[in-house]
């Protein structure tokens, strides 16, 4: 079932038009990602989903109720969406214990109710021994789990969350994004995940939506912005990806880099054929590559390579080989999955 329902919906600030006319759904249980650079209108996007913001055209149902219709002159406050929301900051109580904060999103209950309900978010989040400390003396994992133990408190039937993972240090947001994830989908509960950081969004998401200047470029499974970007511009911004020219004719793409199947919905002529990291492998009898460049990741190398053609692709070498800047590396490219997007009219193949 289509819990939330985004139709036509436009904000402008002025001149600025922030988010344009975009069309989004997320079912029932499931976590959607709004994906995208800074600036790209994804917060914006959730503020409106939230009440916080008033759109310029469109509409937005939750759970089949209509929240926010334009043309109707529809408008429902923010209080009175059944949606939770948690923040980049958590905006905890400072002066509220774990277990006030909680029970602060609570209202029209029993005593006896709102203390049940408090202790069950506390298991779930396994907060139990923290109940009576403050938000000061907890880590930054535990307070994100405080502030989504409060925004699920009263049993929204959404949870809006704004790049939540943003504050923690590096090395703690995969351990905190998978406990958040596992509690998420355990309640059933749908959410929404603004992030700008891809590898959260298809780590984390049922579905990802890509957005770009207020546009939405692409929704689908992680696995379908990935392997069947619909823009080069998703291609870019989702994984690792370069793009070498190329010539579409029947059912092949001619590159330097080899001859490749593809499908006929490529229409023919000029195109510029996408490349992920891992599909170059060095192979004796390859095309010979120049190293321009590399960087030492730890377990493994990533090199810039050139091409005759001046075209750049990236090697990720896992064995202990260091090639020096300007050496010649013989580079095969294994595509089991061709993507292509027609050159502009002004780039040669």
């Amino acid at each position: 079932m289509v819990v939330i329902d985004v139709k036509g919906i436009s904000k402008r600030y002025g001149q600025v038009v922030a988010v344009k006319s975009c069309d989004l759904q997320a079912a029932s249980g499931e976590i959607l990602a709004l994906l995208g650079p800074s600036g790209s209108g994804k917060t914006t996007l959730l503020r409106l989903i939230a009440g916080f913001e008033r759109p310029d055209e469109g509409r937005i149902s939750i759970g089949e109720r209509p929240v926010v219709d334009v043309a109707s002159s529809v408008w429902v406050p923010a209080e009175r969406r059944g949606v939770g929301m948690v923040f980049q900051d958590y905006a905890l109580f400072p002066h509220l214990t774990v277990a006030e904060n909680i029970r602060f999103g609570l209202r029209n209950t029993s005593r006896k109710e709102r203390q049940r309900r408090v202790h069950e978010l506390l298991e779930l989040t396994e907060l139990v021994p923290f109940a009576n400390c403050y938000p000061h003396e907890l880590s930054g994992g535990q307070q994100q789990r405080v502030a989504l133990a409060r925004a699920l408190a009263p049993r929204p039937g959404v949870v809006l969350l704004d790049e939540p993972f943003n504050g923690l240090d590096p090395e703690l947001r995969p351990v905190v994004r998978r406990e958040v994830a596992q509690i998420l989908h355990r309640l059933g509960t749908t959410a929404i995940l603004v992030t700008h950081d891809q590898e959260e969004a298809l780590g984390m998401a049922d579905q990802v939506a890509v957005i770009r200047r207020g546009e939405l470029q692409q929704a689908g499974t992680p696995e379908d912005v990935y392997y069947q970007p619909a823009t080069p511009f998703v291609a870019g911004f989702v994984g690792q990806a370069d793009f070498v020219p190329g010539v579409a004719s029947g059912q092949q793409v001619h590159t330097e880099v080899g001859v490749f199947p593809c499908s006929p919905n490529i229409p023919p002529g000029p195109v510029k054929l996408m490349i992920r990291h891992e599909a170059v492998n060095c192979r004796p009898g390859g095309i010979l590559a120049t190293v321009e460049e590399r960087e030492f990741l730890g377990g493994e190398i990533l090199y810039r390579l050139r091409l005759p053609s001046g075209a750049m692709i990236h090697l990720e070498q896992r064995n202990r080989v260091t090639w020096p800047i300007g050496h010649q590396v013989p580079v095969e490219v294994s595509l089991s999955n061709v993507i292509a997007f027609p050159s502009p009219p002004s780039e040669k193949p």
